[in-house]
This record gives C-alpha cells, sequence and structure tokens, in this order.
C-alpha cells in the first residue's frame, strides 16, 4: 500500500526525533510514513518534488505535494488525533511570520535539543511503528 503522505525529518536531529514521536502518539490509524532527509528514500523524494538541499527541517510529502516549514507542520497538525487539528487554523496567519517563528526555533534546535550520535540516529522504532518507516 502506498503512503500518500510522508514527513521527511533530519534524522540527526533530537527536537525532529521527538516531534515524529509526538505525531506518532497522535496517528494511532496511521496517516503518516517517515523517512530521514538523510536516507535515499528521503533524497528520491527530495529530488522528486524538488526540495531545495539547504532545507533540513521537516518536510510533508502529501500526494503532489511538497509543504515545508510552518505549513508542514499546520497540516500534519491537522491530520492528528486530539484537539491539534485545531492548530490548522494558523494557517490564516501570513505564511513569512508563521515561517520567521518556525525558523527561529529550527536554526536554535541542535543548541536547545541536541544532536544524535550515527549510533542513536540509526535506532530502530518498535515493531508495531517499524512499518511506518520508509528508510
Amino acid at each position: 500500500m502506498k503512503k500518500e503522505r510522508v514527513v521527511l525529518f533530519d534524522g540527526t536531529c533530537n527536537f525532529c526525533d521527538k516531534s515524529v514521536q509526538f505525531i506518532i502518539k497522535r496517528d494511532p490509524v496511521g496517516h503518516f510514513s517517515y523517512a530521514s532527509l538523510q536516507s535515499d528514500v528521503g533524497q528520491e523524494l527530495r529530488e522528486k518534488h524538488k526540495i531545495p538541499e539547504d532545507v533540513d527541517s521537516m518536510v510533508l510529502i502529501e500526494g503532489d505535494k511538497a509543504y515545508t516549514k510552518s505549513t508542514a507542520a499546520l497540516h500534519i497538525a491537522k491530520k492528528l488525533d486530539g484537539l491539534w487539528h485545531l492548530a490548522f487554523l494558523f494557517i490564516i496567519v501570513p505564511k513569512p511570520i508563521r515561517d520567521r517563528a518556525y525558523d527561529y526555533v529550527a536554526e536554535n534546535r541542535f543548541k536547545w535539543f541536541g544532536k544524535k550520535t550515527e549510533e542513536e540516529a540509526c535506532r530502530l522504532p518498535p515493531r508495531n511503528i517499524r512499518e511506518r518507516f520508509l528508510a
């Protein structure tokens, strides 16, 4: 079965890892599959959707569209259980303003949350979640 929604994430970033775990916990039906930007699948999707090399944070690929920065985060939130889908209302905030806040967190994520070692970046998810990871 081909997944229509793929979350690409920085596999070396602790904050990105925690974000993926956050999404998984609130996505029990499995709307999303996942691949790190550094993986072969991530690189193929990056090329296919013309995602610039300087994009190193979360990306959502939904069908033929690729969303980055705050737009990706809001489209992901729209599919999450609980009240998280209400975050999508922030889509009305102009993108430059949303992305400025997103960029601030992205620029400081390694300083605040650290970076994974190679061994940590290769850690396998639990068996029941593993099938959602493309690479």
